[in-house]
């Protein structure tokens, strides 16, 4: 049986990206937010974070999706798992206080963001676990180092070190502010759980990561614009979907990435022409140590506080 709604108020005034003072008030009421939507208009936008309850089961399923594209796992059995455990994560959802006088207008029931973990050491005899960890000893094999791929290997098969994968998923309009208090709570509640006795307790976590890299449709032609989306090392230059998961990076013990140009990701679609550098998508896997969350936490916080 589901427990009760309970909100988790993000309370935080987003100004534009470039006002220098971006300032977060303190209180707990809900969290007003400047989006842009698909013509480039700012929208204010009041956003609150609480946990998962099954009328979110579409719009979870659906940030789950564009997570992981078309691997073979039942989104829908980990959607279910996410609602089970709803004492740990939030969505997050557009404030009930909206005007609700537009009945075609279903905006309000929309999920817009998902953080939660999920214990993939745990319940291994649950199908989606299962191909959780199959594809994760599936993508190590194929694009790890061997000592990423050891060290991966080494994770999984450890039940004694309890493996959390944790899930942070928004859609790309969404500014990276609002990771704080989300995070913020799912800290708080993994602690909670934990003292409790319940499945908490990891050693390590695995974090997917959305991210774009420029490829020069010009290679081989003379172009004054080369190297403009290269940074010093020469290596093609990264956009985060999720700005905050560039820290959670740095943190990492190890990682290894790959494409997923094949796989039909829309999340920054465009209309590419001849000349321009286009953006390919790429999924990144991070494996860092549980005892790093709060401080990698802690430069999210002040980085985007």
């Amino acid at each position: 049986m589901a427990a009760p709604v309970k909100k988790r108020e993000i309370q935080q005034k987003l100004r534009d990206d470039d006002d220098d003072e971006n300032r977060i008030s303190s209180s707990s009421e809900d969290e007003e937010y400047e989006v842009t939507d698909e013509q480039g208009m700012e929208l204010q936008v009041d956003f609150e974070g609480r946990n998962p309850q099954d009328p979110d089961y579409h719009g979870i399923k659906t940030l789950l999706q564009q997570l992981f594209l078309k691997a073979h796992i039942d989104l829908g059995g980990l959607t279910d798992l996410i609602i089970s455990q709803n004492y740990v994560g939030s969505v997050v959802k557009q404030s009930e206080e909206v005007d609700e006088s537009d009945d075609d207008d279903n905006d309000i029931n929309d999920v817009f963001g998902i953080t939660t973990v999920i214990n993939i050491s745990d319940k291994q005899n649950v199908l989606c676990i299962q191909q959780l960890r199959d594809l994760l000893k599936q993508l190590a094999d194929e694009h790890a180092t061997d000592a990423t791929n050891t060290m991966i290997k080494n994770v999984l098969e450890n039940d004694a070190a309890q493996l959390g994968l944790l899930i942070n998923e928004r859609f790309v309009n969404i500014p990276a502010k609002i990771s704080v208090p989300l995070l913020e709570s799912l800290i708080s509640e993994v602690k909670r759980a934990s003292s409790r006795n319940m499945p908490f307790n990891f050693s390590y976590y695995i974090l997917i990561c959305k991210l774009y890299k420029y490829e020069d449709r010009n290679i081989g032609k003379k172009t004054k614009n080369r190297k403009k989306k290269r940074n010093a090392a020469g290596e093609p230059s990264i956009l985060w979907s999720n700005p905050e998961e560039e820290i959670f990076a740095e943190e990492a013990t190890v990682y290894f990435e790959f494409s997923v140009e094949e796989e039909a990701d829309s999340g920054l679609s465009g209309t590419w022409t001849e000349t321009d550098d286009e953006m390919i998508p790429y999924r990144r896997v991070l494996l860092f140590d549980a005892c790093k969350l709060q401080s990698i936490f802690d430069k999210i916080r002040n980085q985007f506080s």
